[in-house]
Order: structure tokens, then C-alpha cells, then sequence
């Protein structure tokens, strides 16, 4: 097919508009990006989520979560990847709400177990917690080149960030709990991993709002 364009297209209104080759790339490649993703977030979801009740851990259950959390938003990308902007904006804003709504249930599950919970496994912990950062940093590296664009795209993004540097801090965790033999560090690490989400959910939440306007007018 010949690759250069055609000016008689310009000159015909019948005739349908080029394609832009760069950009229909650009999504194919973000579409298989985003499968990865999935699939790699819904996996650790069962394997985190299944380690941190056994294991007692608020930090690990509150990162299973995110991790479901996760799967759900490249799920819902993909569904409304290449729709309107309007579609997109409106996607961001229930994903926004939704990471609001994890931070505030990891606040009151940390709540929770400080009056009635106890000590976490810490070798639980930090090892699950190595493997979930490894697949976050695989994430993130996969999704890097894609951290630009509207509030679909940009929640995305901060999703796997958040992920990365939470699943650092419940290695940590872990490691304070061995020493310290309490559960007040994986308590500390759930409550700033909710702060995290849902400083996160603002951001979404004002730029899927300007974008929401905008397409309006």
C-alpha cells in the first residue's frame, strides 16, 4: 500500500480521512501494555490477597486490594480506549472515587486492628512483599513510556506508581515488625498507603473533572 498521502482526499469531501499511522500504533501498543498489566495485577491480587489473611497483615491485605483495584482500572481502560473523551474523563472520575473509597477502608481496617488485631508474620510479609514489588516495578517499567495523556491515562499511571513505592514500604514493615515484635509498623505502612490513594484520587479527580467540562462545552 502506498504510504504517502493522499492530497485528493483533501480536495474530495467523499472521501474518508487518512489514518494516523504514529497514533493507531501508539494504542495497539498501550493496548498490549495494558493486558500485561492485567494480568500481572490480577495474579498478585490472589497471591497477596491470600497471603496477607493468613499472614494477618493489614499492609499486605491493603496492597492485594490496590492490586485488585488495579486490574479493574486497566480492565476499564481497555474497554474505553479509543472512545470519546468525555467516556474516558467520566472512566477516571469512578476510578478516582474508587481509589478514594480503598484509602478510607484501609484507614478503618488498620482502626480495626490496632484495638483487636496482632502481631503479622513478618517473613510473610517481606516476602510476599518482594515478589508484588517485582511485578509493580515490571508494571510501571511497561507502562512508563504511557505515564502522559488524559485522566484515564494519567490514573493508570499513578496507580502502578502508588503500588510500587507501597509494596517498598510493607517490605519494611516487615522488616520492623521481626525486630520490634509488634504490629505497629504494618499499621503505620496501611495508613500512609491510603494517604498515598488518596491523594491520588484528587488528582485523578480534578483533571477528569477539567476534561469532563471541557469536552461539555
Amino acid at each position: 500500500m502506498d504510504s504517502q498521502p493522499n492530497t485528493a482526499a483533501e480536495d474530495d469531501p467523499g472521501t474518508p480521512p487518512a489514518i494516523d499511522v504514529d497514533a493507531a500504533a501508539f494504542d495497539a501498543s498501550y493496548r498490549r501494555v495494558l493486558w500485561v498489566v492485567l494480568i500481572i495485577n490480577g495474579g498478585m491480587f490472589l497471591v497477596e490477597g491470600s497471603a496477607g489473611l493468613a499472614a494477618d497483615s493489614v499492609s499486605l491485605q491493603a496492597d492485594a486490594l490496590d492490586f485488585l483495584g488495579d486490574a479493574a482500572t486497566y480492565a476499564i481502560t481497555l474497554a474505553v480506549l479509543g472512545l470519546s473523551i468525555r467516556w474516558r474523563a467520566g472512566t477516571a472520575m469512578l476510578k478516582g472515587f474508587a481509589m478514594a473509597g480503598f484509602g478510607v477502608w484501609v484507614v478503618g481496617n488498620a482502626a480495626w486492628h490496632a484495638l483487636y488485631g496482632g502481631v503479622p508474620v513478618a517473613a510473610v510479609m517481606g516476602g510476599v512483599g518482594f515478589a508484588a514489588l517485582v511485578a509493580n516495578v515490571v508494571s510501571a517499567m511497561l507502562l512508563y513510556r504511557h505515564r502522559f495523556g488524559d485522566a484515564n491515562m494519567r490514573s493508570v499511571w499513578l496507580c502502578t506508581r502508588n503500588d510500587a513505592i507501597g509494596n517498598v514500604a510493607v517490605i519494611g514493615a516487615g522488616i520492623a515488625v521481626y525486630f520490634v515484635a509488634s504490629g505497629v509498623p504494618d499499621l503505620v505502612v496501611g495508613v500512609v498507603m491510603a494517604g498515598l490513594a488518596l491523594s491520588s484520587a484528587f488528582s485523578i479527580l480534578r483533571q477528569s473533572r477539567r476534561e469532563w467540562r471541557g469536552a461539555s462545552a
